[in-house]
């Protein structure tokens, strides 16, 4: 804004509108991508909150260079499609796009804590269905096992597996994997958030590994989002 505070707006002889916005141009046009796309991405945000109605007309232009809107806030494709939310619990959908935005916006470590914050807010719904007792006294990898565990999401895939005509060799191989796969993955953000979720970002962060996070996180909540039910 110091930058701008020579084009006054008087009554007479000052600056307009166009040279105003001319201005403005000129310094996003010397901006770097990244933060080119977080001032785009924050006017388009702006612009919702004031005006509700245009988010057709934006999403519209947006889509073609893919950007889609989650609510009024505007993520990459290739972060997250919001089209995943329908397959994740209810419950995780602020945190997974909060988890987005902030990895949109840099925010490393906010992208991480919110990505984990999602399946504390699922594994913690399901540990008080189940009657597992405090979530709080176990560690983020023994939540996320005893969650799959209560809601019998091996048991639920086998049958699922069995009835489209899988064999006994084939179905039994195949959960144990997934089952150790899930274990693993959740150790691997257990350990993240241990040394790179911070949320006053003063950890060392890895971008790579917080966007594989994101990922992690969607995977694991697909398998939560499964019931009991036999």
């Amino acid at each position: 804004m110091s930058q701008l505070a020579h084009l006054e707006q008087k009554s007479t002889g000052g600056a307009s509108k166009s040279q105003l916005l001319s201005a403005i141009d000129g310094q996003i046009g010397n901006m770097d991508s990244n933060s080119a796309g977080v001032v785009a991405s924050i006017c388009c945000e702006e612009m919702l909150i004031r005006k509700p109605d245009l988010i057709y007309e934006l999403e519209h232009v947006l889509s073609r260079v893919g950007w889609k809107f989650s609510g009024t806030t505007l993520l990459p494709v290739e972060i997250f499609d919001i089209s995943e939310l329908k397959d994740i619990p209810e419950n995780a959908h602020e945190d997974i796009q909060k988890a987005s935005s902030r990895l949109r916006d840099g925010d490393l470590s906010g992208a991480l804590s919110a990505s984990c914050g999602a399946l504390d807010s699922v594994t913690g719904a399901i540990y008080q269905e189940f009657k597992l007792g405090d979530p709080n006294k176990a560690s983020f990898q023994e939540r996320i096992k005893r969650s799959i565990d209560a809601i019998c999401a091996k048991e639920i895939l086998l049958k699922e597996l069995q009835d489209i005509g899988w064999g006994e060799s084939d179905t039994k191989p195949l959960a144990s994997n997934l089952e150790g796969s899930l274990n693993q993955a959740a150790f691997v953000m257990q350990k993240l958030r241990s040394n790179m979720g911070d949320v006053h970002g003063s950890k060392p962060v890895i971008s790579a590994l917080v966007y594989d996070s994101i990922k992690w996180s969607l995977l694991l909540l697909r398998i939560l989002v499964t019931r009991k039910s036999f």
